[in-house]
């Protein structure tokens, strides 16, 4: 399992809402199939909708599906991309990716927990030991709480 806290100098409700609508504005491109050529990320809006990647020429990816919608406290979505960072196709394979917005006076805490990597199978073990380094959350959340911080004013 992996755990990341990271505080953002918004309410929850437009923390919420900048890191789903906004998603494709902080995510880091180079942790995405299409690179520099990518157009759009997607986290669906409601329960069951689809997590995607736009690349170019209408190239399509969907990354996970949304298994929890509760806006502006939390959100879960499953995380179908593999240990080698191949969209998986099968729910049955796929990690869960867990993100709380705790309201912490005017700001958030923002807790992310990815969990359920034994369900990658071989690898899924290395694959969270990948995600808990500084290459993984840790880092991806730290570009959100920037990519916030220039939001505040």
């Amino acid at each position: 399992m992996v755990e990341v806290l990271k505080e953002v100098a918004l309410p929850p409700p437009a923390a919420f809402k900048l890191f789903t609508e906004a998603f494709f504005q902080w995510w880091p491109h180079a942790y995405s199939l299409s690179g520099d050529l990518l157009e759009d990320l997607i986290i669906g809006g409601k329960t069951g909708e689809l997590c995607s990647e736009i690349g170019p020429s209408g190239f399509r990816i969907d990354f996970g599906r949304v298994l929890e919608w509760s806006p502006p406290t939390s959100l879960t979505l499953s995380w179908q991309v593999s240990p080698d960072s191949r969209p998986e196709p099968d729910p049955a394979k796929a990690s869960r990716v867990h993100v709380e917005f705790v309201p912490m006076g005017g700001a958030t805490e923002v807790r992310l927990t990815h969990d359920q990597f034994a369900n990658h199978g071989e690898g899924g073990e290395a694959y969270a030991s990948e995600m808990a380094s500084d290459l993984g959350w840790p880092y991806i959340l730290e570009l959100f709480r920037e990519f916030a911080s220039r939001q505040v004013g």
